[in-house]
């Protein structure tokens, strides 16, 4: 199996060396991973796209290259540039420094990265390591991720198939904030959403007085609802979330189109 993984942390980044750990696990002995990511964090940025300037890439060494550029640029660069002869079987992207779950799957560059393979027409697989109390201290804080992730990829393989919708099926899994021990199984799971969680920004003044604006995170260890990812997530269970890029409110089509043509 040929792999492709990128990341929104960035190059250097340890979740990424966990993620290459786990797509050589699960490509095996015969297989291949090859590493396009970004030269520098890009964290938040989504599924954008370098659409009105170059993306500079180069190589750091045997399957390895870093793109000035999002995720979403990076699966782009592997796919028509470092990969074009032969195209992945698989892309993954993370392994995140803190979770994707609830509403920070919308802002996610971990996402984006494996929204934009689904769009290219490719399995793909979001992986995020949840951060707490109980393993941020940790030698290694992604324990969870490094000894369940191979696994949960296989699991979720074993099961996907192609379908003839037009918005191709992709997958985000978190790791629940604990020790890989006390990791209780995994479960899929509907996004959920934390009430009254929401980004925002902070004022700061810099030294020469001109005023900046900090993005603001909310509570990240409020539960969602029952069954949902963030909600697994914090009672020890890997949350998986099958996706698509369609926004469309299909529950609300119906209605609205007899609205209009009344």
């Amino acid at each position: 199996m040929r792999i492709l993984i990128t990341n929104d942390d960035g190059i250097n980044a340890p979740g990424l060396r966990v993620l290459h750990a786990i797509a050589s696990e699960v490509a095996g002995p015969t297989g291949e991973v090859w590493t396009v990511a970004p030269a520098f964090e890009q964290s938040g940025v989504g599924h954008c796209i370098s659409y009105t300037h170059p993306t500079m890439i180069a190589e750091l060494g045997t399957r390895r290259f870093a793109a000035e550029g999002s995720p979403a640029d990076c699966v782009l660069a592997g796919l028509y540039d470092v990969m074009a002869d032969a195209r992945p079987d698989l892309v993954l992207s993370g392994v995140n420094r803190g979770n994707n779950a609830a509403e920070n799957t919308l802002y996610s560059g971990t996402i984006g990265g494996a929204m934009e393979a689904a769009l290219q027409g490719l399995p793909a697989i979001a992986l995020s390591q949840f951060f707490g109390p109980e393993n941020a201290s940790l030698d290694d804080p992604f324990e969870a991720a490094l000894n369940h992730g191979a696994e949960v990829v296989r699991r979720i393989l074993a099961q996907h198939t192609e379908d003839a919708q037009p918005y191709k099926q992709f997958y985000n899994v978190n790791f629940p904030p604990v020790p890989a021990a006390q990791v209780k199984g995994m479960r899929a799971a509907a996004q959920g959403r934390r009430q009254e969680t929401n980004f925002s920004v902070q004022a700061a003044q810099s030294p020469s007085g001109r005023k900046f604006l900090w993005i603001k995170g909310g509570p990240q260890h409020t539960p969602t609802a029952e069954g949902t990812d963030a909600a697994l997530n914090l009672a020890g269970y890997i949350s998986v979330t099958p996706m698509r890029a369609d926004l469309t409110d299909h529950t609300a089509l119906s209605g609205l189109a007899k609205a209009l043509t009344e």
